[in-house]
């Protein structure tokens, strides 16, 4: 008797690339830019997002899907700072998928956005395969995460548009080495461009928005 092997990860990944096309279409019909920000918990996405709303929010219009598995702290946060806010629940999943941000756009007046940031859940594993709709994938890492952190995870750093080495203010504080955290993520992915950030270097978060503002139309 022949065995016939059925794979149920790769099924669930067609079905969701499917819907993440349909997200991005509606994305580009409503002149949206959305960028699928990634990173473990404690990398700074909140803080940088923060930052980001804060300098572009009198210029442009601003929606965030904030996701999480059961809390809503970070989705608080962004709503304090007036733009649109949906959380975005996983329940026992460690990534954001294409069905959770399908229904979260539903929940936003997307006529009236022209950038959305979407939070993805705290890992840097699990949100890799699972696309979004997004136009940018971009990925977080601090150097409180340790300088060997870049080459524990290639493939996250591989398949991103944008890499952020966060929180440098800190680092010898914490003995990491910044200059080999964007050298590891050079010998991954010789074509993506690197930022070196920290809340507290104002010229750092300003390249941060000017890279979001290069890609708006």
């Amino acid at each position: 008797m022949l065995m016939h092997v059925v794979n149920i990860n790769k099924d669930v990944l067609k079905a969701n690339n499917e819907l993440a096309y349909s997200n991005r279409k509606l994305l580009v019909k409503n002149r949206i830019f959305a960028m699928n920000i990634m990173g473990a918990i404690g990398s700074g996405k909140t803080t940088l997002i923060e930052e980001a709303i804060n300098s572009l929010k009198e210029r442009y219009r601003i929606a965030v899907i904030a996701g999480d598995v059961v809390a809503q702290m970070d989705a608080s946060r962004f709503e304090k700072l007036g733009v649109r806010t949906v959380a975005a629940n996983t329940g026992r999943e460690c990534h954001l998928d294409a069905k959770l941000v399908e229904r979260s756009l539903a929940d936003i007046d997307l006529e009236d956005i022209d950038i959305l940031f979407i939070e993805n859940v705290g890992n840097l594993i699990c949100p890799v395969d699972y696309k979004l709709g997004e136009h940018v994938r971009i990925v977080v890492v601090s150097v409180s995460e340790g300088d060997d952190t870049v080459l524990k995870h290639p493939m996250i750093f591989r398949t991103s548009d944008l890499a952020i080495v966060n929180k440098v203010d800190i680092s010898e504080a914490v003995s990491a080495d910044p200059s080999k955290m964007k050298a590891d993520i050079e010998q991954l992915n010789p074509s993506i461009p690197i930022l070196l950030t920290s809340r507290n270097d104002r010229v750092s978060i300003d390249r941060w928005i000017e890279y979001i503002e290069s890609h708006i139309e």
